[in-house]
């Protein structure tokens, strides 16, 4: 390669590189950072913890379904292994007295007709579609929670060659919680705006939030937070709750998951082990 022809590909290569880095300086600039916090479902043996769970339903129940359905979780999971594991009459009997009925039929007269919820039928919204949730909410629509923890991930906005080893990092130590660190922080990132900042007509100012502006009004607080059972409750143990809860319902077959993957490395280190042992033992005469 001549000088010339060396020296157009260096300052081309310099150019992609400095385009390709330029929205992550950006974003290094303007973005929040968002902390990691510490899971009980984390890194690659975490297991969720059953108490967390329920409690993370209670302020589900108590707060977020005002606005929010889980049309994909259905009352019996709530039962099943792996979860909160609620006693299955209490579960029926919470079904039974679930604001949102179900709309089923027709019936005999051919009508369709609402009836309370069965341990078979899924935890609905307050709203019968989307336009009566956008007319309720001001022209906001309040989305579905039951995979939200899995729509939702932190952004990383460091220069490329970091970035690449971040990633590296993640996937040796099993890292997957940051959708609920992102919603542990959404939930705790409330604030006053800043000086010189306006926002519009019915939003809300949120350092997490993409853009920092939130239809959404502050769903807990430092003074309107939940109390448990046990008497104890802020807004920080609020949010790691029910984040943790609706992880759970994002990926309700972690615990298995987990636990058949290191079944399976066993298995697969005692087949090598086996293998090789055989191996010598068939060639240990060969010449």
């Amino acid at each position: 390669m001549s000088k010339t022809s060396f020296k157009t590909f260096g300052l081309g290569f310099a150019a992609v590189t400095l385009l390709a880095s330029a929205p992550a300086f950006a974003a290094e600039g303007g973005g929040h950072h968002i902390d990691r916090q510490t899971w009980a479902f984390g890194g690659l043996t975490g297991q969720y913890d059953k108490a967390q769970l329920q409690r993370g339903f209670q302020i589900y129940k108590d707060v977020c379904s005002a606005c929010h359905g889980m049309k994909r979780v259905y009352f019996r999971n709530l039962v099943q292994p792996g979860g909160p594991e609620f006693p299955e009459a209490s579960v029926k009997e919470l079904a039974a007295q679930w604001p949102n009925q179900i709309t089923d039929g027709p019936n005999d007269a051919g009508e369709m007709f609402d009836r309370p919820a069965k341990l078979s039928d899924p935890m609905l919204g307050p709203y019968k579609n989307d336009k009566a949730a956008r007319a309720a909410q001001g022209g906001a629509l309040p989305p579905d929670l039951s995979n939200i923890a899995k729509a939702r991930n932190v952004h990383n906005s460091a220069f490329w060659p970091k970035h690449v080893w971040l990633m590296a990092k993640d996937i040796a130590t099993g890292y997957q919680e940051g959708g609920a660190d992102y919603l542990y922080a959404l939930l705790t990132g409330y604030q006053e705006p800043p000086a010189g900042v306006k926002l519009a007509d019915g939003m809300n100012y949120n350092v997490a939030f993409p853009g920092h502006q939130i239809a959404m009004a502050p769903p807990l607080s430092k003074e309107g937070f939940q109390t448990y059972a046990d008497g104890s409750g802020s807004l920080e143990k609020n949010a790691a709750d029910v984040a943790a809860y609706l992880t759970w319902a994002s990926d309700p077959s972690l615990n298995s998951r987990k636990s058949t993957g290191w079944v399976v490395l066993l298995y697969l280190l005692v087949t090598t082990v086996l293998l090789w042992l055989g191996k010598k033992r068939i060639w240990a005469n060969a010449h």
